[in-house]
């Protein structure tokens, strides 16, 4: 073999080493490329497939207590026991409270809680309330937000929560949770704190 085919033989083999060597990285670099492409496809895909919006809401409600007159918001509908908290078991109460922006009595008034109470613990500590926040004014006007659950009796700043179980309007096909906290008592008036969380369409 001739000086000159030796080179050549030898340029060969090192050009198909690098050739192999640029061939391994390429093969490196999609590997360890593809599973965030196909990270990156999925939360695509599930972000895509979840239309639901989400939001925190809060508002508090003016409350005019059992009792406090001509003028109250919550009264009996049936009073089998009596009870300040309207608990008693077997006590059915209605209520149309005012829903108003801040904790303020003269805060703007956004909307109103409607609904109704049922005493249904026999230790009389509880209460079933079923009821609809129906937005009177602001971006939400005309829709509502359908609620349940337990009324405890307990002392003011107490948290507790209760089910949303589907609204109307911008909050068709609502679910989510709603916590509730009184802040203030009067007398005659309960004002209570309402955060809702909201997933809906």
């Amino acid at each position: 073999m001739t000086r000159w085919s030796s080179f050549v033989s030898i340029t060969d083999e090192a050009n198909n080493e690098a050739r192999l060597r640029v061939v391994s990285v390429r093969i490196s670099i999609t590997s360890s490329v593809i599973p965030f492409l196909l990270l990156f496809l999925f939360v695509a895909a599930a972000a895509s497939s979840n239309p639901n919006g989400y939001m925190h809401l809060r508002f508090y409600n003016h409350e005019r207590i059992l009792g406090s007159g001509p003028s109250a918001t919550v009264v009996y509908a049936v009073q089998r026991r009596d009870s300040n908290s309207g608990a008693g078991f077997g006590n059915v109460i209605v209520y149309d409270n005012l829903l108003r922006a801040g904790v303020e009595p003269d805060s703007p008034i956004v909307g109103r809680n409607q609904g109704m109470g049922v005493g249904s613990s026999l230790a009389e500590n509880s209460g079933l309330t079923n009821f609809q926040l129906v937005f009177t004014a602001g971006k939400y006007k005309g829709s509502s937000l359908a609620l349940q659950g337990l009324f405890p009796v307990a002392p003011l700043g107490t948290v507790f929560e209760r089910a949303i179980s589907g609204g109307t309007g911008k909050f068709r096909l609502a679910r989510g949770y709603l916590l509730t906290t009184e802040v203030h008592a009067t007398n005659t008036t309960l004002t209570v704190k309402l955060d809702a969380y909201i997933t809906f369409r």
